[in-house]
């Protein structure tokens, strides 16, 4: 068991030291950040005196190895356009991206495993049809199309909810709906297949040849053993909501850490975007290891075949 933890930890290390090198070098590709911060049409001396200031004058590898020294410290720079550390962005968004992943994956859950239970018990019906246009919907329109409907239906027509921001609870409620929309859809489709699954085993049949009530072999004895793959989706899912809401927090100009990322990419500020990709990268490198160790210890035979 030890073994197989130093190999998966050694691994994450792996992943998290290519995405540094990647994000690195490609922010870099994106152009000059000198040319956004200095006014149009300013002299070569300006321009070289913002590359003297951000260290941007330097080799490009003495520029990584001074990032990497500053990030072992627990110190992600300091942002160009905003002048201040890129830690204190991160954390001042975090609480406004935590919110709307919280809310979105309540709506994804509400959602999608109900509709994927009544989906795998009545198959082949209607509800079974329905549930498969909704996966089919979901998985298939991106978050910023639906978003923008919504803008335009309740925002826009019937003058319901504001259109974007942050500040009250009906700010949440829209940009929550576009970003749980397609996973709602994905744990539609898994909650389906995995009750399916559990449904057709030998110890449902055995329950239901005692003559257990329908409402009871599929409560008491199929829906805990169907969540638990929906359960670990559910959680990798939460840290992609928190990481990867650029397109909706930017739709609806929500104050979380994919707005702070459009940003970053949008001023060429490349510690914040640097930052937030690391970040990021650690919180999903860290969930991944740790659910390959929950399997490991509910199955030995992952840890035994590794």
């Amino acid at each position: 068991m030890r073994q197989f933890v130093l190999k998966r930890f050694c691994y994450s290390l792996l992943s998290l030291f290519l995405l540094s090198v990647t994000i690195f070098f490609f922010v870099r590709v994106t152009g000059d950040p000198a040319t956004l911060l200095t006014e149009p049409g300013a002299s070569e001396a300006d321009i070289a005196a913002i590359h003297q200031k951000f260290g941007l004058d330097r080799p490009l590898v003495v520029q990584y190895v001074l990032f990497m020294t500053s990030l072992f410290r627990g110190d992600l720079g300091q942002s160009f356009y905003y002048q201040t550390p890129v830690m204190d962005l991160y954390w001042s968004r975090l609480p406004h991206s935590l919110l709307l992943a919280a809310v979105a994956m309540a709506f994804s859950l509400i959602i999608g495993i109900p509709s994927g239970i009544i989906a795998a018990v009545r198959i082949g019906s209607f509800w079974d049809s329905v549930g498969k246009v909704f996966a089919l919907l979901g998985l298939s329109l991106p978050s910023f199309f639906i978003g923008l409907l919504m803008i335009l239906l309740f925002s826009v027509y019937l003058g319901w909810l504001p259109s974007s921001g942050s500040g009250t609870p009906l700010h949440v409620i829209m940009p929550a709906f576009a970003l749980g929309w397609y996973f709602a859809a994905a744990h539609m489709r898994l909650t389906r297949s995995s009750m399916l699954e559990v449904l057709g085993s030998e110890y449902i049949k055995l329950a239901r040849l005692k003559g257990l009530p329908q409402r009871l072999v599929i409560a008491k004895h199929a829906f805990k053993n169907a969540l638990i793959p929906v359960l670990t989706l559910a959680g990798i899912n939460l840290v992609l909501m928190i990481n990867v809401a650029v397109i909706v927090e930017t739709v609806f100009a929500w104050p979380g850490i994919g707005r702070l990322l459009y940003e970053g990419i949008s001023f060429r500020d490349f510690p914040v975007v640097q930052g937030v990709v690391i970040l990021g990268g650690a919180m999903i490198v860290a969930v991944n290891l740790l659910v390959d160790i929950v399997y490991a210890v509910i199955d030995p035979r992952i840890r035994l075949g590794s």
